[in-house]
């Protein structure tokens, strides 16, 4: 079975973050988002990978190569010089995905769950495709998918055939796909999956379906949103096991104030309130204030009386003696309040 995982967005909404890393790319507790793809996929009995690239194509491209290599997937890359939507997206990996039922994964979530028996049940409905959902969250608003008694999709964001009795659930942005979908998909242009190509599909009287699948599941696309994924996975929150050896949390050991510490970090302070992880390379002087909540990347460097709480300091970066930070997220000359009340 093969999977695509869909990386050409611009994440406006993380810049400046993005004009360094598409958000597949971006690193989350020490590692690039889309290797906790890659696990969730594998485990799924994915056994090639395919990417589309529009933003920082070359970027974007290193890191998958990087990934897939790391866990011996084979990596099929398609550019899109005009970006194309969900749906052009997937359209123009046909050639490398059509020979069989396959999974499409948003590049931008963290998501890690078991969906051996999404693929079982999809083989077994005949559907053209099945979306993976959730209940819709009560924090934020996100476009509906709606389900009939027999868990049909009947309508997406407002469109498509409806019906009586629908209730609404949210998209995760999983989907496995049988290869009948590129037949209501336009010839060329952008368009996109949900509110058009599975449209097009329900009015021809073919079967959308949707399966609950309970889990974390966090959208980073906002500052917010990221720093509070950061503080899920610190306090225990996220459910790490189908992630296996590709855990953020994965070879680290317990320092002081029960911190998560690469054994290649140097943490010379004894001010450490968990929960707070530090990775590999980093340092923080003796002096320096760390936790709770604090994610120090790769390379970072934590000068004397610094002060961090709930933030997230990215690889590299310096924090110069006597800086403070809360709820930011810190890259090289960077501070991009994130506020948790606002995730």
């Amino acid at each position: 079975m093969k999977a695509m995982v869909l990386c050409a967005g611009l994440g406006t909404r993380l810049r400046p973050l993005t004009e360094r890393w598409p958000k597949p790319a971006m690193p989350l507790l020490g590692q690039p988002l889309l290797r906790y793809h890659l696990a969730v996929l594998k485990a799924a009995g994915v056994t090639a990978v395919g990417i589309n690239t529009h933003h920082l194509p070359d970027t974007m491209a290193e890191v998958a190569r990087a990934e897939c290599a790391r866990v011996k997937l084979p990596l099929h890359v398609v550019h899109e010089p005009v970006i194309q939507g969900t749906g052009g997206g997937i359209r123009g990996l046909r050639d490398f995905l059509a020979g069989d039922d396959f999974i499409v994964f948003n590049g931008d979530i963290l998501y890690p769950v078991d969906l051996r028996p999404v693929v079982a049940m999809h083989r077994a409905s005949g559907a053209v495709a099945t979306m993976v959902l959730q209940p819709m969250p009560e924090s934020d608003k996100y476009a509906a998918v709606e389900l009939d008694g027999a868990g049909r999709v009947r309508r997406i964001a407002g469109h498509g055939p409806g019906g009586e009795g629908l209730t609404p659930w949210h998209f995760t942005g999983v989907h496995v796909m049988s290869p009948r979908i590129f037949d209501f998909m336009t010839a060329e242009g952008p368009e996109d999956i949900n509110r058009e190509v599975y449209v097009r599909a329900m009015q021809a009287g073919q079967t959308v379906r949707g399966v609950r699948v309970d889990g974390y599941w966090s959208d980073l696309g906002t500052p917010s949103r990221y720093l509070a994924t950061v503080q899920d996975v610190l306090a225990g929150r996220v459910r790490l096991e189908w992630l296996g050896a590709d855990s953020p949390l994965a070879g680290t050991m317990r320092g002081p104030g029960g911190a998560w510490l690469s054994p290649e970090a140097q943490v010379d302070t004894e001010l450490v309130e968990g929960p707070v992880y530090i990775g590999r390379g980093a340092f923080v002087a003796a002096g320096a204030s760390v936790g709770p909540g604090v994610s120090v990347g790769p390379g970072a460097k934590l000068g004397d009386g610094v002060k961090a709480q709930r933030a997230a300091v990215f690889e590299e970066t310096e924090v110069a003696a006597g800086e403070t930070l809360s709820e930011v997220l810190a890259w090289g000359k960077h501070r991009i309040p994130a506020p948790l009340t606002g995730r």
